[in-house]
């Protein structure tokens, strides 16, 4: 069972110490990087709670858990406390027993990450370009699409369902967040010069974690709505 403790504000009392036998994260229930570590919680079925921080108006006591101030951040029953999304996801696999979701070798982890890499430069970029850009959008929605095309074609060329081999591995789900928004952005046309791409995008939504991790294509666009206005709602659609 998980318990959910939501938002927590400025001016607002840090949540007493972690219970033994769980880890708590500290996430935002839009927020692309936390929703990675979600998705390994779930995958790997990790007993934990989720504390939601009000991102704009951050506790002080959140800020002396982790200076950067960003989600998701885990924190164990020892008051060890983990950051930066891919650290968060890799100690994860490393630490819980289960299903292993990076692969067995150094070289295939190495790819992983190289490709980590490739994704991190390219994608994160052109989806806040986009949605912050009200005006013409047709030249990053060119880039986007160049980017997906050079993503499609590692998968071609590595034959295989996911990105990793047959199987769903750790580099579908650090990777997959913003493909979840390609829609919420009117993006989905671009996936159509990407056959191999949207075979994966509907592999990986018939993933029990991605199903539980993610949110309808409206209350995204809902609190994006929000966000955009400088109100950002961060508890819309509870």
């Amino acid at each position: 069972a998980m318990n959910k403790c939501y938002l927590l504000l400025l001016g607002s009392a840090p949540p007493g110490p972690v219970p033994a036998g769980t880890i708590r994260i500290y996430s935002m229930r839009f927020c692309p990087f936390a929703q990675r570590a979600r998705l390994v919680l779930n995958a790997k079925g990790i007993k934990h709670e989720i504390v939601s921080v009000h991102l704009r108006d951050k506790p002080d006591w959140f800020l002396e858990k982790n200076p950067l101030g960003l989600v998701p951040t885990l924190e164990t029953s020892a008051g060890e406390v983990i950051y930066e999304s891919p650290i968060t996801c890799e100690y994860l696999d490393e630490v819980y027993p289960g299903k292993k979701l990076l692969p067995p070798t150094h070289f295939e982890k190495a790819q992983q990450k190289m490709l980590l890499e490739q994704f991190s430069k390219v994608c994160f970029v052109t989806n806040v370009k986009i949605l912050f850009n009200s005006e013409d959008v047709s030249e990053l929605e060119a880039e986007l699409k160049e980017n997906l095309m050079k993503l499609d074609r590692v998968l071609t060329q590595k034959k295989t369902k996911f990105f990793g081999g047959d199987s769903l591995t750790m580099i579908d789900y650090l990777m997959w967040p913003w493909f979840e928004r390609l829609e919420v952005f009117d993006q989905n046309q671009c996936l159509d010069s990407t056959p191999g791409l949207k075979k994966w995008t509907e592999r990986m939504l018939e993933d029990p974690a991605v199903k539980v991790s993610g949110h309808s294509v409206d209350t995204y666009k809902a609190f994006y709505t929000t966000y955009l206005e400088g109100k950002p709602n961060f508890d819309y659609g509870l």
